[in-house]
């Protein structure tokens, strides 16, 4: 217990119970203006208190941790022994980059090709001007 007093700790405890009052004032403050009227303050005076829960429950879950850490994951340095019949694991896929030709006989690219050439020649132009535009 003595981990939660030092001076870190102790000005975490402060800004969690001035930020969990605080919301909570803002709540009520919502609160008498909706009552005044303003029917906008409805949803402000619910939103705060939610809020402030959620600010206590980061607090309690930091003040947990600090007082039971997680404990780490043991390392396994040895390789797994292999029996015969077992399944094959591999650790991370190796990834191996191909050089691909594009395919000259496909029909579509080569009218696209010659589209992106055409407008690299008018650069002015649009996909209308284009020769071989037809409306479909």
């Amino acid at each position: 217990m003595k981990g939660l007093w030092t001076p870190a700790w102790i000005a975490r405890h402060v800004l969690a119970l001035v930020a969990i009052a605080g919301c909570l004032g803002l709540g009520w403050w919502q609160f008498s203006r909706a009552s005044g009227g303003n029917t906008l303050s409805w949803g402000y005076t619910f939103e705060w208190p939610v809020f402030a829960a959620f600010f206590a429950f980061l607090w309690y879950r930091e003040v947990q941790l600090a007082r039971k850490p997680p404990e780490p994951a043991e390392e396994k340095d040895e390789e797994p022994e292999k029996l015969p019949g077992s399944p094959v694991t591999v650790g991370r896929p190796v990834r191996v980059a191909v050089d691909r030709a594009p395919a000259a006989d496909d029909p579509e690219l080569v009218a696209y090709n010659d589209y992106l050439a055409w407008l690299a020649e008018h650069p002015g132009a649009g996909a209308m001007d284009y020769p071989g535009y037809s409306k479909k």
